[in-house]
This record gives C-alpha cells, sequence and structure tokens, in this order.
C-alpha cells in the first residue's frame, strides 16, 4: 500500500515521538552543525568572488589589457604600430602612451610617483580613468598646458589641490653651460582622480603624453596600451600584433602584471573551501553517532519488519531515509542562510563599522576598503551536492549494521 515502504518507515520514525531524547538531542545537533558548516562555506567562497571581482575591475579600470613595447624607452613607427593594433579584429581600443618614474614636490611635501603620459581624447579607448575624476577634468591635460592629473592619495600626501602647483623631477640630467642639473619641470594640478585601489591612487600621477615626450626627452612614446573584446585573449593577441610588425617587441598581458594578486585570489579561495569543507564533513558525520544509537534503539522495531518479510535492502534503506533526511534538511537550511547572509554581507559589514567604529579593512593596507560578496549559483550547487555526498556517505555504515541485524538475537531479552 505504501510505495515506497523505505520512505514510508524513515519517515515515520522521524516524526515519532522518541523514548531516547538523547538521539534527538545529537541529530538536532548534527542538523545545526551542517547548517553552520554550508553557510559559512557560501559565504566564505562569495567574498573570495567579491574580492576577485573587485581586483579585476578596479585594476582593468586603471590598466590596459595589453601593451606593446619597444625594446628601448621608446617605441620605434609608433603610427605604423597603431595602425597594425586598429585592424586587428579583437581590439577595441589602442592608445599610445609614455610611463616612467618621478620625484613630485608639492607644497609642504614630496613622494615618488609614476608619470603616465597619455592623450585625454584617445585615453578612454583603453581605460575608465576619466570616470573616476573626482575634481577637474581629464581633458584638460592640453599639449603644451603643462598640466597634471593626481591619484586622491598622492595629491594628499602632495598637500595639493586643483589649481596649485607641482614640481616634476625626471630621472635623467640635463648638461648645460652652468654644469649638469636635474631636469625638471613645474605643472599645473587640473584634476584629482580616485581609482579606489592604493597602487594608483597614492602612486600615479597623469600627464599629456607631448608634454611628457618633452619632459624625458623622448622622440615617442614607450608604447601602445590596447582593450580587447576578450581581456582573456590578451596575451595571444599583443603577440600576433608584434609578430605583424616585425622586430623586437615587449608584450604584457595584464595577466602577467598582474598574476599575483589574482593567484593569491584564487589559492585563498581554494584554500578556504577545503577548510570550510571539513567544517561539513564532520558535521555530516555526526549523523554517523546518531544512526547507530538510533539502530540500536530500534532493533527491537527490525527484526519484526525482518519476520514480516522485509528484506535487509529495505532496512537499510529505511535507515538512509532517516540520515539522508535530517542532512537534506540541514543543507536546505544552510543553503537559504547562506545565500542571504552572502547577498546581504557588504550591508551588514557597513552596518557593523559604523556602530562600532572599526574598519575591517583599512585603505593604508588593503587594496579594497570595503567587504565585497559576490554570488554565484554554480558554486552554491557544488557546495550543496558535495554536503549532500558527505551525508550519504554517512548513513552508509549504520544503515549496513542496521540490515545485518539477525531478528532471533534481537528478540531474545524482549
Amino acid at each position: 500500500m505504501f510505495r515506497p515502504l523505505e520512505i514510508f518507515i524513515g519517515l515515520r520514525y522521524i516524526r515519532a515521538k522518541r523514548r531516547n531524547h538523547f538521539i534527538s538531542f545529537i541529530s538536532a545537533v548534527s542538523m545545526l552543525g551542517i547548517v553552520v558548516g554550508v553557510t559559512a562555506l557560501i559565504t566564505v567562497i562569495s567574498v573570495m568572488n567579491g574580492f576577485d571581482s573587485e581586483l579585476r575591475s578596479r585594476i582593468l579600470g586603471m590598466v590596459a589589457h595589453a601593451t606593446i613595447s619597444g625594446v628601448g624607452q621608446n617605441m620605434p613607427d609608433w603610427q605604423h604600430a597603431l595602425d597594425v593594433a586598429e585592424r586587428n579584429q579583437h581590439v577595441k581600443g589602442a592608445a599610445p602612451y609614455v610611463e616612467r618614474e618621478a620625484f613630485l614636490r608639492g607644497n609642504e611635501a614630496s613622494q615618488g610617483a609614476i608619470i603616465r603620459g597619455i592623450l585625454p581624447d584617445q585615453e578612454s579607448r583603453v581605460d575608465d580613468i576619466g570616470q573616476k575624476m573626482v575634481a577637474g577634468k581629464l581633458s584638460s591635460l592640453t599639449d603644451g598646458s603643462w598640466g597634471i592629473v593626481l591619484g586622491r592619495d598622492l595629491a594628499l600626501n602632495l598637500d595639493v589641490n586643483v589649481g596649485d602647483k607641482v614640481v616634476v623631477y625626471a630621472p635623467e640630467i640635463s648638461v648645460t653651460p652652468i654644469g649638469a642639473l636635474p631636469r625638471l619641470r613645474r605643472f599645473t594640478v587640473v584634476g584629482i582622480f580616485e581609482a579606489g585601489m592604493q597602487e594608483y591612487d597614492s602612486g600615479l600621477a597623469v600627464i599629456n603624453l607631448h608634454d611628457a615626450e618633452k619632459l624625458y626627452n623622448m622622440p615617442g612614446p614607450s608604447g601602445i596600451r590596447l582593450r580587447l573584446d576578450d581581456l582573456f585573449r590578451a596575451n595571444a593577441v599583443a603577440i600576433d600584433i608584434a609578430n605583424q610588425l616585425g622586430g623586437a617587441y615587449r608584450v604584457q598581458g595584464w595577466m602577467q602584471s598582474h598574476a599575483n594578486f589574482f593567484k593569491a585570489v584564487a589559492m585563498e579561495k581554494v584554500v578556504m573551501f577545503v577548510i570550510l569543507s571539513l567544517i561539513v564533513a564532520v558535521a555530516a558525520f555526526n549523523l554517523v553517532s546518531t544512526l547507530v544509537m538510533l539502530v540500536t534503539d530500534k532493533q527491537a522495531d527490525i527484526a519484526i519488519l525482518r519476520t514480516l518479510g522485509a528484506t535487509p535492502r529495505s532496512i537499510m534503506g529505511v535507515f538512509v531515509v532517516q540520515g539522508m533526511l535530517v542532512g537534506v534538511i540541514g543543507i536546505a537550511i544552510g543553503v537559504l542562510c547562506g545565500v542571504l547572509l552572502a547577498v546581504n554581507l557588504p550591508a551588514i559589514v557597513d552596518w557593523i563599522q559604523n556602530v562600532t567604529g572599526i574598519v575591517f579593512l583599512s585603505p593604508d593596507v588593503y587594496y579594497i576598503n570595503n567587504v565585497p560578496s559576490k554570488l554565484h549559483w554554480n558554486d552554491v550547487g557544488w557546495i550543496a551536492g558535495m554536503a549532500f555526498v558527505f551525508s550519504l556517505l554517512a548513513t552508509l555504515y549504520p544503515a549496513w549494521r542496521a540490515s545485518r541485524t539477525q531478528p532471533a538475537e534481537a528478540l531474545r531479552y524482549e
């Protein structure tokens, strides 16, 4: 009448009031452990995904997908190289650049920084620095204006604002009739940007490409920066363009220049997944002790079922159903809690910081000053599937022991 019989009996055992409340307590603890483990795993993996996404968006918002440069300090025949790059089907934008080191002196302080020379009207093709301006405009960097755009933290360190003067010292020496003098130029601050990454906000200054060529006495740009339709093709596209140009060129993709960041995040994600999976495994295998005690408590019931014609396989199925029901309920609650926590984690962390005044990610130490979270449903599926497998494995031995019960021995003292 009731099919399948194993599921019916297993559900009846779950709903029935047990004589031994300690077994119910152990079952609840096992379920709670699975809930906590799955919730923690989903939340942590979502945070790692958020860090990876934030790093990619912030880094790729300030750097090109790929760069092609000459072997020396400048790139020969860069106009031809620019035309060749723009003809490539995967290149969405290309722009020349100059990038050198310099020493900057402001009103009250001095600091070293990277000087990047650009063409403002072409820069939007390869990065998003124009969208990150908090004061002034990138278009103010006209040829011969000797204007400069500073990162927000760099401007604060130099104690300057829009309209102030900054002296830029190039790492070259000019030979004059009165002797060797350092090459320097006074620039006017025409803008300030905030990328959200300490590396750029405190160490990057942008000037016009032609002003950079004059400052560093260069006959042309250092190279060409590229933005592609698929950022994971960066190395292949850059090498293809370099081969078309012929000669000796240096090719570098964004993954090479920032490989350490993404390798570290990927490694941390794997390590955290393994560590937190052990929590889920320990919680799931608590089901072993729960089912062992339950099998011992139900010896008489098992013997009666066997005498009524139940097969060992059916007995095993009954206890697998019981154990899996505890596991599945724990997994379902854990997934629900994990998804809700992962989605709302940034708001929760901001609320805690506002209430306590504690900053979890200081911008002076970390590249990201907030706690990001990005939920991937495929990660949720893998975590739920892994917890399900652990729960299934935990039920097999106790269920097998139950199926081996001999009716005569179990009923001997009843």
